[in-house]
């Protein structure tokens, strides 16, 4: 099991780990070796490619300084082109569980360190599902991101145009606070003002009508899944897979896979003896295709993606099987293109379609590891993270990465928009993400406000005074979804600034004096819901 290029002494990594602060202090990671680490050779699968970084690649100085202690850099399909984890002069990296079957690539070392509790995140990449087929294999974790959210600066590109840095962990608490760390340094992307912050309570889920490649065995374990997702609240609904499986194709079969050739194709082509000769019949296939076919294979996946988000519009995010079957490392060897392609069924077309994705693992089917997908659109990374908590335990996580790096404002309220309460689902329907409860400074006065349904009026006392700490919830939005909502507010409701009981201040309802005077006054409660139980409501 060829998991490792370069490994520092476990006693170094024990002390260094033993100090470390930070976020991240105490993690031990593992870097794919297409990833620079200051002061390690990075090979990307080819030793005579390999070069001395001076410094770490953006991802990995993110990691570093947040507490997490490199271990070293792992095996990968060379060139990070593949899905199988075989293709490298390193030695094929065996499955963590079943030695002679594949680990999945090409992001293979990262995820088997993972699995064998060798580190505890691993840094991998994602092109065409290297950051997820091996999750799957291997019975862990892996977040894919919306492309450019976490910067792709020292790594060896595979294709510069839908490259992904991803991470891998043996659970999604994990992989979160860690991926949350790589995307707020320096992201090649910046957030929109309108996202997501969260899936809703019954999330929309889609599934294919179809799914072709499949293993008849892995089918059965895909159905229980989404029969579990549908006990658990979720909506199933079934989407033609046409044009998702039509981009998927594009990826190799069409002029895309250029971009392999520009990233390292004058290297393979002057070092034909130190390239794996899969690695090279691809990438040199690309060498003289015309431009024309690469404008008109771009315009071809416009119009496929148009296609495919139209399927998607009425569902929150969409699951698939990561992968249709687990070969073995002797089949790879008999079918090394046939085999890789029929493991991208359902992994190829997500960077093409700019869309985020978290692989999550699913039980087992058979003697497998069985893992599947929870595919998001662009940006909806934290709508992907609350679905796939739903796959693995059923518990909406209290936070999501995203919300560490996305524009983000809370709102603060007290009555009908309070979670279970008639107004809640106008906050879920912009995306908000309910985060808990919060008291307000002992200076607010609460109504009943003569509206239907019964809203809260919350006023500040002038001072002097007599007033009370009323409860709130805090929920978070996107800048887009708070005007939205603060322009369809009626009146007498308004939105301010309310000081809460830890000093801070944040965005909350509130009401004019006036109409909070013709209210019903039950300051005596200091809760809403607790005037509800007693009647005053």
């Amino acid at each position: 099991m060829s998991v490792w290029i370069q490994r520092r002494a476990d006693a170094e990594v024990a002390a260094q780990t033993a100090t470390s602060q930070g976020p991240l202090a105490g993690l031990r990671l593992a870097v794919k070796d297409n990833v620079d680490v200051a002061g390690v050779p990075t090979t990307a699968g080819c030793p005579e490619f390999a070069y001395d970084p001076a410094q770490d690649a953006a991802a990995v100085a993110a990691l570093k300084a947040a507490g997490a202690v490199v271990v070293g850099k792992t095996n990968l399909d060379q060139f990070a082109t593949g899905l199988v984890g075989t293709r490298t002069p390193y030695g094929a990296v065996s499955n963590a569980l079943r030695p002679e079957f594949i680990s999945g690539g090409s992001s293979s070392g990262s995820a088997v360190a993972v699995a064998t509790d060798e580190v505890d995140i691993a840094i991998g990449t994602d092109t065409a599902g290297s950051g997820r087929i091996p999750a799957a294999f291997n019975g862990i974790v892996g977040i894919k991101p919306t492309v450019g959210v976490v910067s792709t600066a020292g790594v060896v590109p595979a294709c510069r145009s839908y490259d992904c840095v991803t991470i891998f962990a043996r659970d999604l608490a994990v992989a979160d606070r860690a991926m949350g760390v790589m995307a707020a340094d320096a992201p090649a992307r910046s957030w929109p003002a309108d996202i997501r912050l969260a899936a809703p309570p019954q999330p929309v889920v889609a599934v294919f009508t179809e799914l072709p490649e499949l293993d008849a065995v892995w089918r059965g374990a895909f159905e229980r899944t989404v029969a579990a997702l549908k006990e658990r609240g979720a909506t199933i609904v079934a989407i033609d897979p046409t044009p998702f499986l039509a981009a998927a194709r594009l990826l190799y079969n069409g002029a895309l896979v250029a971009e392999r050739y520009e990233a390292v194709g004058g290297f393979v082509d002057a070092h034909p003896e130190s390239t794996d000769p899969t690695v090279a019949s691809i990438i040199r296939a690309a060498r003289d295709l015309p431009a024309h076919q690469l404008v008109a294979d771009l315009a071809e996946l416009e119009r496929l993606r148009v296609l495919a988000m139209a399927g998607m519009a009425d569902a929150d995010v969409l699951l698939v099987p990561t992968a249709p079957f687990h070969p073995t490392i002797a089949e790879v060897a008999a079918d090394p293109i046939g085999v890789n392609s029929r493991l991208g069924t359902y992994t190829n077309f997500c960077n093409l379609f700019d869309l985020c994705a978290v692989a999550v693992p699913a039980g087992t089917a058979g003697d497998a590891q069985f893992g599947v997908t929870v595919i998001g659109r662009t940006f909806e990374d934290a709508v992907a993270m609350d679905v796939a908590a739903l796959v693995m335990d059923g518990e909406p996580p209290e936070s999501a990465w995203p919300l560490s790096v996305a524009p983000v404002h809370d709102l603060v309220v007290f009555g009908a928009h309070l979670r279970g309460q008639p107004l809640e689902y106008q906050l879920i329907e912009l995306g908000a993400r309910w985060a808990g409860s919060v008291r307000t400074a002992p200076r607010y006065r609460l109504a009943v406000l003569d509206t239907i349904p019964p809203k809260p009026g919350v006023t500040r006392q002038p001072e002097g005074e007599p007033g009370v700490s009323v409860r709130g919830e805090r929920w978070l939005l996107s800048p887009a979804a708070l005007g939205r909502f603060l322009s369809a507010l009626p009146a007498p409701m308004q939105l301010g600034s309310v000081e809460l009981d830890n000093g801070s201040r944040a965005t909350a309802f509130g009401c004019d004096a006036g109409a909070a005077a013709s209210g019903k006054d039950i300051s005596e409660y200091g809760d809403w819901r607790a005037a509800l139980r007693a009647g005053a409501i």
